[in-house]
């Protein structure tokens, strides 16, 4: 039960920031949408979407998945950048940004609680009290780097699909922007595809592959410390 806790918290604190991230980015290139509606706020309360911020992640987590889920989306008004064509994407990669910042800060975490309290990072049967803040900080490295991997894929809607259409050709980019009302399904078959078929194995290879330098910063803080 514990894990679980620790999962949905970290979670739900990971998602809250990757939205407030794209709002502030909107702000500083234009557009206070975000904060006109009192988005720009780590309290979760405003941005918690009931499905995704609590019932998708509980149900995973129940189930021994890495848990995932979203936010209500941080308004952005695209028509008040300062240029809305290069600012957009900006926009969206600083949420999988923020993320990939956030795993940063918890595998330092990680790596100065293992490196005080002497314990292995991989301990998941020591009784000390590290032992909370050891899994605290592990978990809250795996669930930033899968969710900035996730987001920057280039499917409509996630956040890598805004990025890679600013740079399509023309005609191109309006048949791909034009996928965005099949949204939704496009997710759903993706998740299905990572549940199902090889692709699975290749995604979470990346997810492995990309949180092992954190899991190496983390070693060497611990060791400077030893």
């Amino acid at each position: 039960m514990e894990l679980i806790v620790i999962r949905i918290l970290v979670l739900v604190f990971s998602i809250v920031v990757h939205e407030v991230a794209h709002g502030w980015a909107a702000y500083f290139l234009g557009d206070p949408t975000a904060q006109q509606r009192g988005r720009l706020t780590l309290n979760p309360l405003p941005h918690i979407d009931p499905m995704g911020s609590i019932v998708v992640p509980a149900v995973l987590a129940l189930l021994g998945s890495v848990p995932f889920g979203w936010a209500k989306p941080v308004p952005v008004d695209v028509g008040r950048l300062n240029n809305p064509r290069d600012d957009h994407p900006k926009v969206a990669a600083a949420g999988p940004l923020s993320n990939l910042i956030l795993a940063f800060l918890f595998a330092i975490a990680l790596g100065v609680t293992v490196g005080v309290s002497g314990m292995p990072s991989g301990s998941a049967s020591s009784p000390s009290a590290n032992h909370f803040f050891v899994v605290l900080f592990q978990t809250g490295v795996i669930i930033n780097v899968v969710l900035a991997t996730f987001n920057l894929i280039p499917l409509p809607p996630l956040d890598g699909s805004w990025i890679i259409s600013r740079f399509l050709p023309l005609r191109l980019r309006v048949r791909y922007e034009n996928l965005r009302r099949f949204g939704m399904l496009i997710i759903i078959g993706f998740m299905m595809a990572v549940r199902y078929t090889p692709l699975g194995g290749m995604f979470f290879a990346g997810i492995s592959a990309i949180s092992a330098p954190y899991y190496r910063l983390a070693q060497t803080v611990a060791n400077a410390l030893n």
